[in-house]
């Protein structure tokens, strides 16, 4: 779906359906059972848990960039599911696992809706440690964040029908997000600057079409597992698949 398209779309209905959209069941995958891998010492001065990298594919890695099990995850901002395996999975992931320096955890965005386009450009806007962090804070606070995004409809209609280089700063206004991520950090004229960028907007977006595309992606949120998609979307079946690789 190309990004006027996107933005074509009833940006009203946005939100109800991210809800009913995201935690779709992902096509099945098989772990192999492998040794337990030994730990990997991170470089003096550093930890595994961050270090950042900016990938090839656009996502954004914390751990080990050769950690010997490379886990993604496509996931969407406005994604219930996504958002409880945020509260629930990513600290443990974290500190057992990508401490480690065994497995690195990458996030990979997935756009269900309008909405989602916007908060991903302002999560990625500052430095490239922030990235995760910010899209944790979204999650954790989701329940806040749609009372902005469905609380001033006109206002949004009205912004959907500005010029794209206006539109996304308008929408992020209007619905509170400027100020939730400036109280985290991102100041506003930060924010509208990095979403004035339609340019690298739209790359984004074609970029996470072409790899949902190719990975399959049915469902919010989807792992991959040393190339692998796995049929588990939170993290009390996810933590046992990733031992069963060897982490320990």
């Amino acid at each position: 779906m190309k990004l006027t398209r996107m933005f074509a779309l009833g940006l009203l209905a946005a939100a109800p359906l991210a809800l009913a959209a995201c935690g779709d069941d992902a096509a099945p995958g098989e772990v192999a059972e492998g040794e337990a891998l030994p730990a990997v010492t991170a470089p003096p001065g550093t930890s595994w848990t961050e270090t950042v990298t900016v990938t090839a594919e656009g996502g954004y890695m914390i751990g080990n960039p050769d950690a010997p099990l490379k886990l993604i995850e496509y996931a969407s901002h406005t994604c219930g599911a996504c958002a409880n395996f945020a509260v629930t999975g990513k600290q443990p992931l974290k500190n057992k696992y990508v401490a480690s320096g065994v497995v690195s955890f990458e996030q990979r965005e997935i756009f269900l809706n309008p909405y989602d386009i916007v908060i991903a450009a302002m999560a990625q806007c500052g430095a490239k440690e922030q990235m995760q962090p910010l899209s944790d804070e979204v999650w954790q606070n989701l329940e806040a964040v749609f009372t902005g995004l469905q609380g001033n409809p006109a206002a949004v209609q009205a912004a959907s029908a500005l010029p794209v280089e206006q539109r996304f700063g308008k929408i992020a206004e209007v619905t509170g997000l400027l100020d939730f991520f400036a109280a985290r950090g991102l100041s506003a004229d930060q924010a509208r600057t990095c979403l004035a960028d339609t340019a690298k907007i739209e790359a984004m977006v074609k970029a996470s079409e072409a790899q949902a595309k190719e990975v399959g992606v049915t469902g919010t949120p989807t792992f991959v597992l040393n190339g692998k998609k796995l049929d588990v979307n939170q993290w009390p079946q996810l933590e046992p698949l990733l031992q069963r690789a060897g982490a320990r």
